[in-house]
């Protein structure tokens, strides 16, 4: 899958390094190194995307925290020297977080979408200078707005500011709210631009690739989940408390391959009807759900994305949704071999 002259297929988030972590300094600068690019190149990965955060790049003034810019600096050349190419996520803003509903002060405040912009202004003047081929932007992950014209805004007016900047880059366009499959039919995109990926994130079924997550409204339910089939049954939410029971119980229902498919679909088809490839930006399980359920959710998944040319990164390489372990590095075959099937 490629737009204009960048091409990927499958790949990984280098996560909680640069986005996500109150983590500084040398504990940083150790936590991720050229090693894990070193490896992820030598799995079978095309790709990784970076997130990045604001309140890790930016002060609250406005400028510039060095350190972080230079270890970006560091990950994407490591990457070109193994061979990996890098979409650069504008993961967290001070005046938007994707899952803290008071934090989105961004769509009622115009002075923080000029800084929105300005942001993405000193990024392309920093990373402007790699090659079109290697680096791709995505302005911003998972936008999350009541209207839906409020995202279509904001996301074309970056588009059109980094367009001034640099035409042929290739920008990643992700949906509203939480770039869910369903809310592509209200996306809003640039004409005539085929330097432009269409992104979608997925984690359906959240009860069996969230279980005991302890981020999610449900995060108490630790009873069994199913897949395929029926998530959950009614009569297991007996005892939980309302707070859990509302969270989940809209989830009761069969889920399998054709579901997750149908979801999909949504996206393929609008990506269609526009010309442009489709990218899964984020997916995957977490570890407490049982390995044999999240290898069965991993071979459906991979299955529909080779059914229909598209790209992927995998969320992520080694913290909360791991591919390998965090202390020993030692890869998880059991999830690896579905990803990247030997011999491919």
């Amino acid at each position: 899958m490629h737009a204009g002259d960048f091409a990927i297929k499958r790949g990984v988030n280098v996560s909680h390094w640069l986005s996500q972590t109150d983590i500084r300094g040398r504990e940083r600068k150790k936590y991720v190194t050229e090693a894990d690019f070193k490896q992820i190149k030598e799995l079978g990965f095309d790709h990784v995307r970076l997130p990045i955060d604001e309140e890790q790049f930016w002060r609250e003034d406005g400028k510039q925290e060095r350190a972080a810019f230079k270890l970006l600096d560091k990950a994407i050349k490591w990457s070109m020297k193994h061979d990996l190419k890098v979409v650069v996520d504008l993961h967290v803003l001070r005046s938007h977080h994707f899952n803290v509903a008071e934090s989105r002060t961004l769509w009622e405040e115009d002075s923080a979408q000029l800084q929105f912009i300005s942001f993405w202004k000193d990024l392309s003047a920093k990373l402007s200078k790699y090659p079109t081929d290697m680096l791709a932007y995505e302005p911003m992950n998972e936008a999350v707005s009541d209207n839906p014209e409020d995202w279509n805004k904001l996301i074309n007016w970056v588009i059109s500011e980094i367009r001034k900047l640099e035409p042929n880059r290739t920008i990643i366009m992700g949906s509203n709210n939480w770039q869910q499959s369903w809310t592509f039919p209200d996306l809003s995109v640039p004409e005539n631009d085929k330097n432009i990926i269409l992104s979608f994130h997925i984690y359906t079924p959240m009860p069996l690739t969230h279980w005991k997550a302890p981020w999610v409204n449900f995060y108490q339910y630790d009873g069994p989940v199913q897949y395929p089939g029926t998530i959950l049954d009614t009569t297991d939410l007996v005892g939980y408390d309302q707070q859990t029971i509302d969270g989940i119980s809209h989830y009761i229902k069969d889920y399998d391959r054709s579901v997750l498919e149908n979801e999909i679909m949504i996206a393929v088809k609008r990506a269609k009807e526009l010309g442009l490839p489709l990218y899964c930006g984020e997916f995957g399980c977490f570890p407490t759900t049982a390995m044999d359920m999240r290898q069965l959710w991993y071979q459906d998944m991979i299955s529909i994305f080779n059914a229909h040319d598209i790209a992927w990164a995998h969320w992520n390489w080694k913290n909360d949704f791991p591919l390998v372990d965090a202390e020993s590095k030692e890869p998880i075959r059991e999830l690896l071999d579905i990803l990247l099937p030997p011999g491919q």
